[in-house]
């Protein structure tokens, strides 16, 4: 158990708001699920408020252990970015919060809760904050080596609180669930089709993407001989990947790249019955909402960002430069481009029939 700096002991039964930082990413918001349950389960009676950007707050406003989502709405650069740093700090402080808990590892999101006047303020000891937190918890390289959901979950045991490992859960809501089904309605995907869903794009860089002209072969092949209708998932910032993709199928595939909310993106995905995504924030969306999925990884670690859950597959291959971490590849782009759709196929078809039993 990593080290906490900060001994003022925490009486649980005194706690009554609770401020929990979301981290900036949707894949690592995700994998703080795990976490903020055992954040519910240690203060069960206490009010869990999660402080997050805007494009976050789709990802727990809809789960049963958060009571509400504080959007901190800070883009615009300076000066405006201080003016609502500021003034969220003044928010955090009218609402009287006992607790923060941050998942973020930044500066500010320690700054935030001191400037508050939250009391207990707990996180890992991460870019020279620690002199802003009570509870500093001293990471050590140990932790980073695990998934990250395990990371977020040691902050908690740090604490000496219970904190118990489990695949996150993702919750979507009904009026988003009612919205993906007329949208899917009204481009002629009834109910009964079998959905595939494709997540070409990887908004940290192109190092984490699979050729477009592969994933359009795994499309067609789900169209040819599962009866697959296909969806297309990005952002507007992927949306030339997306429609590349598209381009290259043999067939039509309902392109949303930069046509949803992320609401109603979680809410479609959670109505496929397959999804073949890159290393993504989408990839550990559908993870959690508990699609089968096979993920290509190449420049990034699958033991510390892959998708949680036992109908997850990951195809990667051993190359003396991966994981490099890096935006862009350097280099000859082996650890993706030695990954050929034959073996993505092969790996789906294995999962689909671990998961049928045929």
């Amino acid at each position: 158990m990593m080290e906490v700096r900060g001994k003022i002991p925490i009486d649980k039964s005194k706690i009554q708001r609770i401020l929990v930082r979301a981290t900036n990413w949707v894949g690592d918001a995700v994998m703080t699920l795990p976490a903020l349950e055992a954040v519910r389960e240690n203060f069960p009676d206490s009010t869990i408020t999660v402080l997050a950007r805007p494009w976050v707050v789709p990802m727990v406003e809809n789960h049963p252990a958060v009571d509400a989502a504080l959007p901190f709405a800070k883009s615009r650069g300076y000066p405006w970015d201080l003016v609502e740093t500021l003034r969220m700090g003044h928010q955090i402080r009218q609402g009287g919060f006992d607790l923060a808990i941050l998942f973020q590892n930044a500066f500010e999101a320690a700054f935030l809760a001191f400037i508050g006047g939250v009391k207990y303020r707990v996180g890992y000891n991460t870019q020279g904050r620690g002199f802003l937190l009570s509870h500093a918890v001293i990471r050590d390289e140990e932790i980073t080596k695990e998934h990250q959901v395990e990371y977020y979950l040691a902050i908690l045991r740090a604490m000496g609180w219970e904190a118990k490992s489990r695949e996150p859960v993702l919750h979507v809501g009904h009026k988003a669930l009612d919205s993906a089904t007329n949208l899917l309605s009204a481009n002629g995907i009834g109910e009964d089709d079998f959905l595939l869903g494709l997540s070409p794009g990887a908004i940290y860089g192109p190092a984490k993407r699979w050729p477009e002209e592969r994933f359009a072969s795994i499309g067609d092949r789900a169209v040819e001989r599962w009866g697959a209708k296909l969806l297309v998932f990005g952002s507007k910032r992927e949306q030339d990947v997306c429609g590349g993709v598209v381009q290259s199928m043999k067939g039509n595939a309902l392109d949303l790249s930069g046509k949803t909310s992320l609401d109603e993106a979680l809410a479609l995905i959670k109505k496929c019955h397959f999804f073949v995504t890159n290393d993504s924030g989408l990839m550990h969306a559908a993870a959690a909402l508990k699609v089968p999925l096979v993920a290509v990884f190449g420049s990034t670690d699958a033991v510390a960002t892959g998708p949680r859950g036992k109908n997850s597959r990951v195809v990667r291959h051993d190359t003396d430069c991966a994981p490099c971490l890096k935006k862009e590849c350097p280099d000859d782009f082996r650890c993706m481009l030695d990954i050929e759709a034959d073996e993505v196929w092969e790996t789906m078809e294995d999962l689909r029939n671990d998961i049928t039993g045929m």
